[in-house]
Parts: structure tokens; sequence; C-alpha cells
């Protein structure tokens, strides 16, 4: 009895002990479960032959739950969400790329534009230079001398070309004779200078005209046999003017005369300036008379004048107005049935050039195009003051596939291309006989960006605008067959 209780105590001595230096440790197992575990170390050995312990494999639990964690995570619900992104994300590179491919195409397309602008400059101001060197080699160049061989002239008795007395020039009364429009200014050319002691070699240039295929007709109505040589009469000064509208009213009406020049410059998002000059010599001067503005936009180079009033489309609308120039107010406004507008119908340059207005000897026309022709050219022919439709007319031909068209005689003819130096007139549709045929009337570009073509009756002359210059063509019209 007293051995047990002696173990007893030694039991509980010891007990004491080692719980002074024992330890407990609560963790989870791999599987999640909880685990307490008590230590007490060991009163023989220094260290544990092997590394371990309870921490050990609680820190090997924990780590095998964040794998486990981290590999769903990464290679699951994170993984299909990254995907998403990615799909996102490209179709966002894609689109961005798409407008990048298009911004580097248009610069493409303004950076060749720009340098054939330049190559044209420096070809004109290399023509400009040769004409310069070859003036002045022609006005530092003497007079050939009078040689002893030729006898002199004896004078001229019936011609009227004796010198007067006074001891003036046997020419003066040339210089000062008026020309056909009564212009009584001077017409003395600079360059040229009547030295006595030497003699001027005068010389006449005689430009052969090819006979007409058929009788002509210069008063009447006929159908159009040839087109003349393009005369440009101005330049543009800036890039405003690189496309516009230039008119003479054929039946002018007070304050202007059938002399005044008016001219709209089309580059820009809101048109309204008409400059009028006093007549074609103020024109190309450049000085206008009359400057007015508009009380609405004008859309593209479709204007026209007849008697007094200007006639033009609305900035993006099928609205046709009647701006009176004497009042300078709006007299008159009408939408244009169906007529497409703004890039729906154009002409082959675009432009807006889906409503074209044009005065003939028969009046006021408009050609455009509707959704029911399907693009077809549309030829209608307006009351002046009301400006409603009188008539119409559906031709054959697409107006997108033309780069112009004017109307002589009730007739509408089309131009082929508007950059070719050398196209043809290639349709014409006669509005009496409702009937339309291809035709081949040459025609010049001369200056290959032709933006407008209108026709003038009362001097029978095409209008145009070529690149930046006021252009105008004569023509030749067959005569009017008897029917």
């Amino acid at each position: 009895m007293f051995l047990l209780l002696s173990l007893c105590v030694c039991a509980l001595l010891l007990g004491g002990e080692a719980q002074d230096r024992g330890s407990l440790w609560r963790g989870n197992d791999r599987a999640g479960r909880c685990h307490y575990t008590f230590s007490v170390p060991s009163p023989s050995e220094a260290s544990c032959p092997q590394t371990g312990g309870p921490e050990v494999e609680g820190l090997k639990a924990r780590l095998s739950l964040l794998e486990v964690l981290v590999s769903r995570l990464t290679g699951g619900e994170i993984g299909a969400g990254a995907g998403a992104g990615m799909t996102g994300g490209s179709g966002s590179q894609s689109g961005l790329q798409e407008a990048l491919n298009q911004a580097v195409g248009e610069r493409n397309l303004l950076r060749a534009e720009k340098e054939h602008l330049e190559r044209e400059l420096e070809g004109l101001q290399r023509r400009v230079e040769e004409m310069r060197r070859e003036t002045e080699k022609l006005r530092s160049r003497p007079c050939p001398p009078q040689t002893p061989m030729v006898p002199p002239s004896p004078p001229l008795q019936d011609s009227g070309l004796m010198r007067p007395a006074g001891g003036s020039s046997p020419m003066s009364h040339l210089i000062a004779r008026p020309n056909r429009q009564g212009d009584t200014s001077s017409l003395t050319d600079p360059a040229w200078q009547y030295r006595p002691p030497r003699f001027q070699e005068l010389k006449a240039e005689v430009t052969e005209v090819p006979a007409p295929d058929g009788p002509e007709d210069s008063t009447g109505c006929g159908q159009l046999v040839s087109v003349g040589e393009p005369v440009a009469h101005r330049k543009a000064d800036t890039i405003a003017g690189k496309y516009g509208v230039w008119m003479q009213d054929p039946e002018a009406m007070s304050p202007y005369g059938p002399n005044m020049v008016w001219r709209i410059d089309t580059v820009g998002s809101e048109i309204r300036q008409l400059f009028g000059y006093e007549d074609m010599e103020q024109l190309s001067k450049g000085f206008p008379s009359k400057v007015l503005l508009l009380p609405e936009a004008v859309e593209s180079t479709g204007a026209t004048l007849y008697r007094g009033s200007l006639y033009y489309q609305r900035r993006r609308s099928r609205t046709i107005l009647r701006y009176d120039l004497a009042s300078e107010t709006i007299a008159a406004r009408r939408e244009l049935p169906h007529a497409g507008f703004h890039g729906q119908f154009p002409y082959s340059w675009g432009g807006y050039t889906d409503i074209d207005l044009g005065v003939d000897e028969q009046g006021l026309w408009a050609v455009y195009s509707t959704s029911k022709a399907k693009g077809a050219i549309v030829i209608s022919q307006l009351d002046p003051h009301s400006l409603e439709v009188k008539r119409s007319w559906e031709t054959s031909i697409r107006k997108n596939s033309v780069a112009n068209s004017f109307v002589i005689c009730g007739r509408l003819y089309t131009v082929a291309s508007y950059t070719s130096p050398n196209t043809t007139i290639n349709y014409m549709y006669d509005t009496e006989t409702s009937e339309g045929k291809a035709v081949a009337i040459p025609f010049r570009n001369k200056f290959r960006y032709n933006s407008m073509i209108d026709y003038n009756p009362a001097q029978r002359k095409l209008f145009s605008w070529d690149n930046f210059h006021i252009v105008s063509y004569d023509l030749r019209l067959g005569r009017q067959q008897a029917n």
C-alpha cells in the first residue's frame, strides 16, 4: 500500500514538472478535421532525429488547402473570366485596328492629293519661269536693221493708214478705235512699240476651223454639233475656290445688267456668299462690286441665274429656293418631289451634286434622281416663279455614271468624265420626243477636275468650273430639223 502511494506521489510530481514544460496544440488535418495534440519535451533527447511535428503537419495541411484553392481559381473560374475578358479585349482591339486602318488610308489619300497638287504647282512654276525667260529674251533682242537691198514700201494711199498731219503714228487711229462692245479703252500692247528708224513686221495667224457636218443655225435651236476649246478667265485664290459655280443671267433684270457676272465658292460647310462682278474684265481681275449674304446655305454647285433670281438647293435638303437679287430676299421655296439629296444620287465626282439646276431657251430645268427611278437621271421643267414641277422625264442613264450634265434647247447632254483631259459628251436625251441616244462629241477638261458645267442661252456658251479655274466653251449647234 505504501509502495502504491509512493508511485502515485512520484507520478504527480513528475506530471506537475512535465506540465510546466508541456504544450497543447490544436489544428486541422488534411481532411479539415480538428485535432488536439499535447507535447512534452524529452528528458533524454536534446533534439529529434527527424524534423516534423504537429506544427509542420498543420502548415502542410494549410498549404495543401491553399494549393487546391489556387488551382481551382486559376484553372476554373478565373480562367473562364479571363477568357471572357480576352474575347472582349480582342473585339475592341479589332475595332480599334479597323479605325486605325481607315485613318491611315485617309491620311494616305490626303498625302497623295497633296503630292499631286505639289507636282502641278511645280509644273506651273516651271512654265511661268520659262515664259518669263522667253519674254526677257524677246525684249532684249534688238529689231533687225533695215537692209539697203530692200526698197522702201510705198505709202498706202487707199488704206487709211497714211500718217496724219501733226506727226502722229500711222497706227494711232487703230489704237483709239472702240471695240465691238463699245469699250473705248486703249488697245495698245505695251510689249509692242513703234520705232520710226526701224520697221515692225506684222503677221496674221490663221486658225483652221473644220467645216460643219450639216447646216448650222446661229439663231434658233438645234442639236449640239461641237464644243470649242476651253478658255480660262480666272483662277481662284484660295482652297475655297477648288469647286464652285459662276453664272450670267440670260434674261437679266434691274438693277443688274446682262454683263454682270456672279460667282459662288462651294468649298466649306456653310456656303452663303454670292460675289458679283460688273463684267468679265472685273472677274478676271478679281474685284467684286457686290457681295450678297444668302439667308440660307447653298448645297453644292447646282445653282443658276434666271430673270433676276438665283435658284439654288438649300443645304442638306431637297428644297429649291428662289432668291430675288433686287430685294435680296427668298421669293419662293418648294421641295422637289422625291428627289435625292446630300449624297444619295450625285454625279460621279461627288460633291453632293444631287440636284443640278440649269437654264436654256425653254426655261428652268432640274436634273436629279429618285428612289423610284433607282438612280437614273430625271429631268423636270420648273415654273420659274413658283418652282412647281410642270413636267418630268425619266431617262435610262445612271446619274452617278456621268461627270455632269446640261440642257440645250430642251435636250439633256451628259459628260463622261470630269478628270480625263480628252473625254466626250456621251449621251443625249430629247424631251420633245422622249427618246435618248448615245453620242460622242469631244470635250476637254483642261485642268482635270471639272465640278460644274452649265449652258448660257444668251451667249451660246458653256460655263464650267475646272479645278480652281473659271472656264467657258464656245458651242456650235446644228440647224433645227423641220417636221
